[in-house]
């Protein structure tokens, strides 16, 4: 009972501190992207898919490293830390991948249409990709090895538990019950009285 419960606390410490920091990266998400910008032009919004990569790749290696890096990086860390949030061990790769990067879409998307009302900030659709690009590949790289790797120090703990746990039932029933082998009970021989004669 023990061990359950301090894998149970393990497991809500998990989860705090996942939602805990997931609250803190949010909330720089949206200072960064919703900051307004004191700049003399803007750019146009960008509606087409892949425009936006295009013309960072035209500016040359170093800016379109830097420009898609930007972009990959700026969610990623939602793909390690809405699992942690979830704090599940036995669950699909391709669910928990398909879940965490759904909800990583939707957040890009949202702040993208935030930004819609900030001045100096550019809808772009491309960012919403590379957000959502970086989400997946953080949670591919991250989650299900460290799953494998919190179910192996689960199980061996969990299994040496539960023989003890049935070792010690059985002691328990032992010391509880009666169990009959032959003539004997864990109470010892069944006392015999012998026979006195009749007398005539």
């Amino acid at each position: 009972m023990q061990r359950q419960g301090s894998g149970g606390n393990a497991a809500v410490v998990v989860r705090v501190t996942g939602f805990v920091l997931l609250v803190a990266h949010l909330l720089l998400v949206a200072w960064v992207g919703l900051l307004p910008r004191d700049v003399a032009w803007v750019t146009a919004p960008n509606t087409v898919p892949l425009a936006g990569i295009r013309a960072d790749l035209a500016l040359g290696p170093a800016e379109a490293a830097r420009m898609l890096a930007e972009g990959l990086l700026l969610l990623a860390p939602l793909g390690i830390l809405l699992p942690m949030c979830e704090g599940r061990l036995d669950v699909s790769p391709w669910a928990s991948l398909t879940r965490t990067t759904a909800a990583g879409a939707l957040v890009s998307l949202a702040l993208e249409l935030l930004q819609t009302a900030v001045p100096g900030q550019v809808v772009d659709v491309d960012s919403v990709l590379l957000n959502t690009l970086g989400v997946a590949l953080a949670h591919l790289l991250v989650v299900p090895a460290a799953r494998v790797r919190l179910r192996r120090r689960r199980e061996p703990s969990g299994s040496r538990g539960g023989s003890r746990d049935r070792a010690g039932s059985r002691r328990r029933g032992g010391s509880q019950g009666r169990v009959v082998i032959g003539n004997e009970t864990d109470q010892g021989r069944t006392p015999r009285i012998p026979r006195v004669p009749i007398a005539r």
